[in-house]
Parts: C-alpha cells; sequence; structure tokens
C-alpha cells in the first residue's frame, strides 16, 4: 500500500496572520506542495481563528474541486463541538457542510490548547459522537477519529461506523532514539494490526518529521499521514517544493517491498 503525504497548512497560515496581510497565501502552499508530491491537504480550523479561517477552508475548497486536482484529498480537522463564535468562525459541523471535504478528522481538542494532544475516549463520547458520525458520513465525507493507540478505545471506534483512525503519534515521536523507543513503536503496530483487523483505515500524524517518519512508515496498512509543522519547519532550510519532495521520497523508500 502507499501511505499517502497530505500537508497541514495550518503554520503557513499562523505565519499570514502575524500581519494584517495575505502573504504568505494558504492556496499558493497547497499548489506547491501538491506539485512536490503531496496527495492531500489538510486544515485545523479553530474557533479562535488563531491560523486557518473560514476563508482559506472555501478558498482551499475551490482550489481541489479544479478539474487538475481531482485527485487529491481534502482533510478537515477539528472539534465536531465546536459551534459558531462571534469572530466569524461558523462551527465544525457547518463549515464541513458547506465545503464537502473528502475527510473529516474528528479530534477532541480544547478551544484553548496549543494543539492536539490526546485522542478521543470514546468510553464517555460512544453514543453522541455517534450522530456526528453517521451525519458526515451521510454527506459523502470519509471520517476519520484522532485515537491514541489503545486497543479498546480502537474497537470502540470501530462500533461507532468510523472509517478510519488517526493515530496520535506525539508519544512515539518523543521516545524515538531512546530505551523507551522499541516499546512505543509495539504500541503503534499493534494498533495498526488491530485496526486492520477491524476493517478500520489507518492515518497517523503529530511530531513526525524526517528523522523519525521513515521508521513509522513501517506499521501496517498505513494509508497517510498529516504533517504540518515540521514540513513548515523544514522549509525554512530547504524550500517547501524540496521539503514535501523530500517527505514523500521517504514514503515511498518506506513502502518499497524489500526482496
Amino acid at each position: 500500500m502507499k501511505t499517502k503525504l497530505s500537508v497541514n497548512l495550518n503554520k503557513v497560515a499562523l505565519l499570514r496572520n502575524s500581519r494584517d496581510t495575505t502573504i504568505p497565501s494558504v492556496v499558493d502552499a497547497a499548489r506547491t506542495c501538491i506539485a512536490a508530491g503531496a496527495e492531500g491537504i489538510t486544515v485545523h480550523p479553530r474557533p479562535d481563528m488563531r491560523h486557518i479561517r473560514p476563508d482559506d477552508v472555501f478558498a482551499l475548497a475551490d482550489l481541489l474541486a479544479e478539474p487538475e486536482f481531482s485527485d487529491i484529498e481534502f482533510n478537515i480537522e477539528g472539534n465536531p463541538y465546536a459551534g459558531p463564535e462571534d469572530n466569524g468562525y461558523p462551527g465544525f459541523i457547518a463549515l464541513t457542510e458547506a465545503t464537502s471535504p473528502h475527510q473529516c478528522t474528528l479530534v477532541p481538542d480544547d478551544p484553548v490548547q496549543l494543539t492536539s494532544d490526546h485522542g478521543w475516549d470514546l468510553t464517555g463520547e460512544s453514543n453522541r459522537l455517534a450522530g456526528v458520525v453517521a451525519e458526515l458520513k451521510a454527506r459523502g465525507s470519509r471520517v476519520s477519529l484522532f485515537m491514541d493507540p489503545d486497543p479498546l478505545q480502537i474497537r470502540l471506534a470501530a462500533r461507532l461506523g468510523t472509517d478510519r483512525i488517526e493515530l496520535y503519534t506525539g508519544p512515539y515521536a518523543d521516545t524515538f532514539g531512546t530505551d523507551e523507543a522499541a516499546g512505543a513503536f509495539a504500541s503503534f503496530q499493534n494498533a495498526a494490526t488491530l485496526a486492520a483487523e477491524l476493517g478500520l483505515g489507518l492515518n497517523a500524524g503529530h511530531d513526525l518529521n524526517l528523522t523519525n517518519l521513515g521508521h513509522f512508515a513501517s506499521v501496517t496498512d498505513l494509508a497517510e499521514v498529516s504533517i504540518g509543522h515540521a514540513i513548515i519547519a523544514d522549509a525554512l532550510r530547504f524550500g517547501l517544493h524540496e521539503t514535501v519532495s523530500r517527505y514523500r521520497n521517504i514514503l515511498d523508500a518506506a513502502n518499497t517491498p524489500r526482496t
């Protein structure tokens, strides 16, 4: 299986928002990433609009609706319970309804969190979240739940009818290169194996980078990785096109059968 690379453009918008300007352009960045080999574009609009804003989501949806980008996936991440705000944020569900992304990744983040740092605890959310999953699927979007590599939670995710899970890879990245690395990786491999057994597609993301991506990409049936912070940071050294190409090359090498 070829693992797709979806580039998260939040940090491009964060840089732009530091001034009253349109530079750098999120749409131009998306074009560059796609030209360099990315198969998807990810955004995570938050209610405080600190980075990606609703206008960006609409602009990217329009871009990816163009015939030349028909094979590029649009992934919108966010907390499905985030409602409308006075600042113009329309609410997560309303935003996805208006833009029809290929994939909705549901994340249990609090509005004040710096970044997503844990998966769903479905022992308390299953009944409420089931309706959200069903609604998004009925509208034609693939649904992925942001999850820790916890077997119980992954089984509960499968019962909800979600299409995929996205493993939160922060703990893998935190232990990479340490004595705890093997045990951490094993927990993700076991989670990947279980997801495959349950018929769940597998995505992954958070703190994956040029150093640790290659090893992680060996987990079972990894369909997609979503990477943002590290790509934009590396782009300061290598340029955005070259950086995305390097990440794509790592995935290609990991996906190539060894003889």
